[in-house]
């Protein structure tokens, strides 16, 4: 169930959803239909995908319409399994509880993941989030424009992300190559001449 959650971002309310007939183990897709009735095949790892379909089989689902995540009797969990869970896990490690870490937590951290590496835009998709839900505001933090790639590498999956545009960047040299005192860097990694002014645009 954590591997999911960490893998997917997805809510408690779309795991607990989850039929046989949503999960793709040949190409690793995960159907999640989530708040707002919104439905998006989420990409997840094929090791995931093999273990979340063992899962399933072993314990009683057979037709495509069986819940997925189901206890060791064959019932299908409910809220209430998410509930003790994290009360064990509270437990054993006590830095769990005192931090508050939840299902939301891992949804959260795992898309401040995928906005710190692919992008504003691939987060709010992974997120499932639509241009009408203006919700993806509360998990992740616009800080540099959207690329492609995201998947799951963050899983060991391979990516094949987007090679971003770079303008030229200006260098303030002296006479033997070195960057004076007084020039710096900016907020995107390029030096700034000395006065912290650019012929470029100008």
């Amino acid at each position: 169930m954590l591997r999911l959650h960490t893998e997917t971002a997805c809510r408690r309310g779309g795991a607990l959803g989850l039929r046989l007939a949503d999960l793709d183990t040949d190409c690793g897709l995960l159907r999640l239909t989530e708040k707002g009735a919104t439905l998006r095949w989420q990409p997840i790892t094929l090791d995931l995908a093999a273990h979340l379909d063992e899962h399933a089989r072993a314990r009683g689902a057979v037709l495509p319409t069986d819940l997925l995540l189901r206890y060791r009797n064959g019932r299908a969990i409910t809220s209430r399994r998410y509930d003790h869970l994290w009360k064990r896990i509270g437990q054993q490690l006590p830095w769990v509880a005192a931090q508050g870490i939840s299902t939301h937590w891992l949804r959260h951290t795992t898309l401040t993941w995928v906005e710190r590496h692919f992008g504003y835009g691939i987060a709010r998709a992974y997120a499932g989030h639509t241009d009408s839900h203006r919700a993806g505001h509360h998990h992740i933090h616009q800080s540099r424009p959207p690329c492609r790639g995201g998947r799951a590498s963050r899983h060991g999956r391979p990516t094949t992300p987007a090679r971003r545009r770079r303008g030229p960047r200006l260098r303030a040299v002296t006479a033997n190559g070195k960057l004076p005192a007084t020039a710096g860097r900016s907020r995107t990694g390029q030096v700034r001449p000395v006065g912290g002014t650019s012929a470029v645009g100008s």
